[in-house]
């Protein structure tokens, strides 16, 4: 008599670990950190090139020369913003 395996049973992803994740950060005084697969587009659907894997961060400040994206003039323009997500209550 001869054993058979049963059939393997497929691989089913969790939607969770199917789709990666987008976080956004505001960083302390600082731009938007985003990480995950991003695109960033402007109105007209033109596109900039992100790397796969980078982080990409965004000016929050309005004082970049580089926007959407951060030079680092939040700085000398004296931006400040610390924010934190509400903690829900116990």
């Amino acid at each position: 008599m001869t054993e058979t395996a049963a059939p393997a049973a497929p691989l089913v992803a969790s939607p969770a670990a199917a789709t990666p994740t987008v976080t956004i950060t505001p960083r302390d005084n600082g731009s938007y950190k985003v990480t995950g697969p991003v695109t960033i587009a402007d109105t007209a659907g033109n596109t900039w090139p992100i790397a796969e894997g980078r982080a990409v961060f965004l000016c929050r400040c309005g004082h970049s020369a580089t926007k959407p994206f951060c030079d680092g003039s939040h700085t000398s323009a004296g931006f400040e913003s610390v924010v934190r997500a509400p903690v829900p209550e116990v």
